[in-house]
């Protein structure tokens, strides 16, 4: 059985019992992977850290993954390991990796160039299907969601002439610095870690819970908060879906108070075509959608109510000419044009999701049916296409009680043992997604390979 001593246990499981199957996994990831080892584990030459990008080494595998090709809901690696991909690349290829059609856009658009500054034909149909998708008139293209969010906060600074955002704990929002702020013991901080960060944070930001109804009142209640930012469901840590009620609630208040609303859906597109915004009716301010909004390729995309969009012309008229702070060069750019296009015509329909959904209701009964069966203080939570279990009990309802409920050392050793039984999930968090690619023997085969690794934690 598993150990009851919480003092000595990590949800649920013994510390003894992760080191050892920790050390185990590792081994038989080692032994599965010799080329990989000998190219990449003691560093790619050339890069800081031995890794393009520093969170590479964040995932718990002894050393990253060489990645050969992926294709589908797929990745091989160079030594010739095939491992079902739940992790898409943290949404990034939510859809699969090269989905046909998107692959088709690229190579059409790579002859005509891949960047000039100017729209092509395909921007006149993107404006068109981003009004008829997401339901607000005014949309610009951008290169990552932090960009979009970051320029959505700069507007909604211009039109109210309010200092201050608002945040709610645990969320995620890219690298925006306004969001990089925490509650600890109930006092907003800045988030722990950050490099570099010399700046107070929180004297432009606010931070309270997540469906925490009466903390929202009073921190809207001065009529300071230029825009409340948030996602419709916490995902980057332990998944926290919202209270009954709460969208409404803050839409509500937010509107009284004279404070505008951004729902940053680059998560919780897994909902639905129109994501979370359209399947349940909230109605925000502005709207921003990153990663997978173009099949893979780097773009993103923000937009603006009519009220807001009308407000912002008139501050533009009235401001001092220069340079808005707005943009980069590579933003809006005809591959982008032509992958969100096809990713919206082709690939975000609505047949695509209902297969997903289908798919993932599997998996979550599936997951939930292992953790039944070996009497696990663990819970499975589900948006849409997007499953996490969580090794804690729940459901959660805010971003405190997320941060409690996350097991590193346990999910790490968790996740090394998936990998080794042919199964890839999200490195920093226990999320899988599924992609119109994902085949249902995927499924089974990932929910067997966790009934697995929770045998061997609980015997």
């Amino acid at each position: 059985m598993h150990s009851s001593d919480s003092s000595k246990a990590i949800g649920g499981i013994s510390r003894d019992r992760i080191a050892q199957l920790r050390e185990t996994e590792g081994a038989a990831f080692r032994k599965a992977r010799p080329k990989s080892q000998a190219k990449v584990g003691n560093g790619l030459p050339g890069f800081f850290g031995g890794v393009p990008m520093h969170w590479m080494n964040d995932w718990p595998t002894p050393f990253p993954i060489l990645v050969d090709n992926a294709k589908g809901a797929a990745i091989t690696d160079i030594d010739g390991n095939r491992l079902d991909d739940f992790c898409l690349g943290d949404t990034g290829s939510m859809f699969g990796h090269s989905p046909p059609p998107v692959a088709r856009a690229i190579r059409r658009q790579a002859g005509r160039g891949l960047t000039y500054m100017l729209p092509s034909e395909d921007a006149l149909a993107i404006g068109p299907l981003l009004q008829q998708r997401f339901g607000l008139p005014f949309w610009q293209i951008a290169t990552t969601a932090t960009d979009a969010n970051r320029f959505a906060l700069r507007v909604a600074r211009a039109v109210t002439g309010r200092e201050k955002i608002l945040v709610f704990n645990g969320c995620y929002h890219g690298s925006v610095d306004e969001t990089m702020v925490r509650l600890i013991d109930g006092k907003p901080v800045n988030r722990p870690g950050l490099a570099g960060e010399f700046r107070d944070l929180t004297r432009t930001a606010k931070v309270i819970e997540f469906n925490d109804v009466a903390a929202l009142e009073a921190a809207l209640k001065d009529k300071d908060v230029a825009c409340v930012i948030a996602e419709p469901v916490l995902t980057n840590s332990c998944m926290v879906l919202a209270d009954p009620g709460f969208h409404d609630a803050l839409r509500k208040l937010t509107r009284e108070a004279g404070t505008l609303l951004l729902i940053d859906e680059t998560h919780t597109i897994s909902t639905g075509p129109g994501g979370y915004t359209r399947k349940y009716g909230l109605e925000p301010d502005f709207f921003v959608l990153g990663k997978p909004i173009a099949g893979g390729v780097p773009a993103s995309v923000w937009g603006m109510s009519d009220e807001v969009a009308s407000r912002y012309a008139d501050y533009n008229r009235t401001k001092e000419p220069g340079y808005s702070g707005m943009g980069t060069t590579l933003s809006a750019n005809p591959l982008q044009f032509a992958t969100i296009r096809a990713t919206l015509e082709e690939v975000m329909t609505a047949e695509n999701y209902d297969r997903m959904d289908h798919l993932a209701r599997r998996l979550d009964a599936g997951l939930t049916g292992v953790i039944d069966r070996y009497r696990l203080p663990w819970h499975v939570a589900r948006v849409g296409a997007r499953v996490e279990f969580i090794c804690a009990p729940g459901p959660l309802r805010n971003g405190a009680q997320a941060e409690t409920a996350h097991a590193p050392e346990l999910e790490a050793a968790i996740h090394v043992a998936l990998v080794n039984r042919g199964v890839l999930i999200a490195p920093f968090h226990n999320m899988m997604l599924i992609s119109p690619a994902t085949s249902g023997a995927q499924v089974n085969r990932l929910i067997s390979a966790f009934g697995a690794v929770a045998a061997k934690l609980a015997a």
